[in-house]
């Protein structure tokens, strides 16, 4: 068998094997964030965190897949060892900036929402209030 055919089966793998570990593992320790970020709604974090693991699995494996191809062949085990390294440790850059990025995304939304809810009175306003000498 040739060995660019080998690196191909070994990064593909490798790499659907790490996306869906790494899917799996923010989709598990996500949630709570993710139901903070939305003020307890449990319902609607399980289904933001469910949306956001089918995209993270889109974009990830769209991205292993257009990245398969080699340049050039594959001529020693050697050679073997440097292609899928430069692969991996590119996908593993692509997942952790995937990563960081949702957290951002999902960091920003939290923030806004602690800000307006610091904004809202304690106390719905009674009624009119008038000033003193008004009448």
């Amino acid at each position: 068998m040739d060995l660019t055919v080998v690196a191909y089966v070994i990064y593909l793998l490798i790499s659907v094997g790490l996306t869906i570990w790494v899917a799996r593992t923010l989709s598990r320790n996500g949630r709570i964030f993710i139901a903070d970020v939305l003020q307890g709604d449990e319902k609607l974090a399980d289904a933001v965190n469910h949306l956001l693991v089918v995209g993270f699995y889109l974009v990830n494996l769209g991205f292993v897949t257009l990245y398969l191809r080699a340049a050039e062949g594959v001529p020693d085990a050697r050679g073997l060892f440097e292609a899928l390294s430069v692969k991996l440790g590119v996908v593993l850059l692509v997942l952790g900036v995937m990563h960081l990025l949702n957290v951002w995304v999902l960091n920003k939304i939290r923030r806004r929402g602690i800000m307006e809810r610091q904004q809202t009175p304690p106390v719905a306003p009674q009624g009119r209030t008038t000033p003193a000498g008004a009448w």
